[in-house]
């Protein structure tokens, strides 16, 4: 009898630890972004909008190895797939995302506005119009950071943070990872607000050259723990 309620207590107490802990047994909370879901008669995915601002926009959506991904190709052209969002930044404060590089635009370099082209960039937009620009950059070091503001009448602050930089690694699947909340902090020295969207886009319009890239499934995270 006594072995029996040792086993009775023992279980109880096991049933008590694993609610304590459901948080941790959980893992790590996320809001996947894809671009699944019916094509329009352009070809955008539902829930994104196509933005074209120079040229024609070449883009399509395919699946590799089960996942759905985006092919971008930009001859002399700018445009984007943007999607429109209300997030607490501070409950997901870590942004991840890859993509693949095929071809850089010649000359690309964010620090000079006449050769202002990035095969791969992923934008997120807060509330109070302020934006973070992730890069991959064919000349700007890794790590630099731009200021590409727009003044009246739009009055939006761009901030640009060049992830990757060079033909290293080209054709392959590269994987980042940003807090967000932090990179905002230090960019706009305030405590950010709710994300508005998220924009995906390609530029070659100012080097005359073409650029081509893939995007991969992005990921907005509650922590980097993976238990």
């Amino acid at each position: 009898m006594g072995r029996m309620r040792r086993l009775i207590f023992f279980f109880i107490l096991f049933q008590f630890l694993s609610i304590l802990f459901l948080p941790w047994a959980k893992g790590v909370e996320k809001i996947e972004i894809f671009f699944e879901g019916k094509l329009n008669q352009e070809g955008v995915p539902e829930g994104w909008i196509l933005k074209e601002k120079t040229g024609e926009a070449e883009f399509k959506i395919l699946n590799e190895n089960n996942e759905t991904i985006a092919y971008f190709v930009s001859r002399s052209a700018s445009f984007s797939l943007e999607k429109p969002l209300q997030i607490d930044p501070r409950k997901y404060p870590f942004l991840s995302w890859r993509w693949k590089v095929l071809r850089l635009p010649a000359g690309g370099d964010s620090r000079l506005k006449g050769k202002n082209d990035q095969a791969a960039q992923l934008l997120i937009a807060f509330e109070g119009r302020k934006i973070i620009s992730y890069i991959w950059d064919t000349t700007a070091p890794l790590g630099s950071i731009s200021d590409e503001s727009i003044r009246w009448p739009i009055n939006l602050k761009i901030k640009t943070i060049t992830v990757k930089s060079g033909a290293q690694d080209l054709g392959k699947w590269l994987s980042f990872t940003r807090n967000i909340v932090e990179d905002y902090k230090n960019l706009f020295q305030e405590e950010p607000a709710l994300l508005k969207g998220i924009r995906i886009q390609i530029n070659s319009q100012n080097t005359r050259t073409i650029a081509e890239a893939f995007f991969g499934k992005i990921l907005l995270l509650s922590s980097l723990q993976t238990h």
